[in-house]
């Protein structure tokens, strides 16, 4: 009977996922609503992004192209010493000091594939409103400034050769706000009064025109600026047909975002013969219309939609001497997101010439090597019936940047994590053990609980010793772990 029912179950949600596929989507919240969230990403667990562009260049790290503009800031100090006042010699400059002259964008999308990525996301455009892609909207993109190259579209060629998905960012829909401060001048000293270059009518197709006095949210409330920001949009979606499209804002301009939305999703479809393969991010839960990002942040429990963290192994653009995560703290991570039904997208900072720095290469390798044996645990795997247990699922954890906990956390060797697939439990410790290891969620008496046929661990031969007890599952700490830091149990269950 249980057989029977399980069957039943999956023909309907095959029948239903059908129905969508054949949905034309309207721009409204009630046609989003039939909005399925594709299996591939469910599946894929890590992507990995690079956050690059022209701002990378001074390597003073995110957010150069405002701070630069920021009087008496460090940003604007640094560019008055290495490039001059910014009423001469501005970001519009810094665009073209950009050269991307050590980029190799196959070698570099083969060392992410394998670190274990199975999805990558070039940047699209930044706030600083420089596209990546061969635009026709305007003059400032990477193909006729800079570079002089197609950047989403090298990245992606580069991406489905590694069999990878293929995403692009955009963080435009702020870019009007952002950029006002390059319209005003110094308040002070031998240049006051002096406009900088973004006041120049000249320029203003890159830094904007002036924004109304009350227009100072994240989102402009300008209806011709998000009309443009919808063709741009529009332009990149057309041109690359991407599998996955992140917004850098809540979801952005009501009306104007439906219509984005609704065009990323029919497009997806006709574009793939009726299949759904599109993910939208955005920065504001979804109700499963589309996949909700925390910046910096990560869920505190499962979540009952796919979700995503965005983060960066140090900043999002190159800052010299910047420290960045370690290869355990990013396996931890990833472990802890995807045991609550979410996905990690990592930032991998890219020099200003294009390549990677030694230690972060060393790092992916980590990384991949840890992958290559408990890959089995992370990939096309779904939550358990509860996501962990131990000191971190108790405590008060500090906020991250959105409204979620902090990515990076330190973890004890009693912090466990669960996923499962095909019936089988994967139990992860996120610290290394140096006891023998108690799994309270596995005795006998606990809720849900099933007798266990057998314990291995990923990556060993060597036999496990366990108990599983009334109260607890007790494992004999192994003599030995390939990956003694972050190790992985296979759990099978009686059937």
């Amino acid at each position: 009977m249980k057989n029977f029912i399980t069957v039943i179950f999956i023909l309907l949600s095959s029948y239903t996922y059908c129905q969508v596929d054949n949905h034309q989507f309207e721009p409204s919240f009630e046609s989003f609503k039939a909005y399925r969230i594709p299996e591939w990403f469910r599946d894929a667990k890590f992507g990995i992004w690079a956050h690059w562009g022209p701002q990378a260049v001074p390597r003073q790290g995110d957010w150069y192209a405002k701070k630069m503009y920021l009087e008496g800031s460090q940003d604007y100090k640094y560019h008055l010493a290495h490039y001059g006042h910014p009423s001469v010699f501005g970001y519009k400059d810094i665009v073209n000091l950009w050269k991307a002259e050590k980029w190799d964008p196959d070698q570099l999308m083969a060392l992410y594939k394998k670190a274990g990525a199975k999805y990558f996301v070039s940047m699209g455009t930044h706030h600083d409103n420089f596209f990546l892609w061969n635009s026709a909207i305007h003059k400032w993109n990477a193909v006729q400034m800079g570079p002089k190259k197609d950047v989403v579209g090298i990245w992606q060629k580069a991406a489905l050769k590694q069999g990878l998905r293929f995403g692009v960012s955009e963080h435009l829909a702020a870019s009007y706000t952002w950029f006002q401060p390059s319209h005003k001048a110094d308040t002070s000293g031998p240049m006051k009064g002096v406009p900088y270059d973004g006041a120049n009518p000249q320029y203003q197709d890159l830094y904007h025109t002036p924004a109304a006095a009350d227009d100072k949210g994240w989102l402009s409330k300008n209806k011709e600026w998000q009309a443009e920001w919808l063709a741009s949009i529009k332009e990149l979606i057309d041109g690359y047909h991407p599998d996955l499209l992140y917004s850098d804002s809540g979801f952005p301009f009501d009306s104007v975002g439906r219509q984005m939305v609704a065009h990323f999703y029919n497009e997806n479809k006709k574009f793939n013969n009726n299949r759904m393969d599109a993910v939208y991010n955005c920065k504001q839960a979804s109700q499963g219309m589309w996949v909700q990002d925390l910046e910096r942040g990560i869920m505190d429990s499962i979540s009952p939609f796919p979700w995503q963290t965005d983060t960066s192994i140090g900043d999002w653009f190159y800052r010299t001497g910047q420290k960045y995560s370690s290869s355990e703290e990013i396996i931890q991570m990833l472990i802890d997101i995807v045991s609550k039904n979410g996905n990690l997208l990592l930032n991998i900072v890219q020099t200003p010439e294009g390549d990677i720095e030694q230690d972060m290469i060393q790092t992916l390798d980590e990384i991949g090597r840890w992958i290559a044996i408990n890959g089995e645990g992370i990939y096309g795997t779904r939550p358990w019936i509860k996501y962990g247990e131990g000191p971190s699922t108790t405590e008060k954890q500090a906020k991250g940047a959105f409204g979620g906990l902090k990515d990076v956390r330190k973890y004890q060797s009693a912090d466990i994590r669960f996923t499962v697939k095909n019936g089988i439990l994967y139990t992860f410790l996120l610290a290394k053990p140096t006891e023998d290891i108690q799994i309270k969620s596995l005795g006998i008496a606990a809720k849900d609980a099933r007798k266990i046929h057998s314990i291995q661990l990923l990556g060993s031969d060597e036999k496990i010793k366990w108990i599983q007890g009334k109260d607890i599952v007790t494992i004999f700490r192994p003599v030995s772990f390939t990956f003694p830091d972050v190790p992985c149990f296979r759990i099978k269950f009686e059937q």
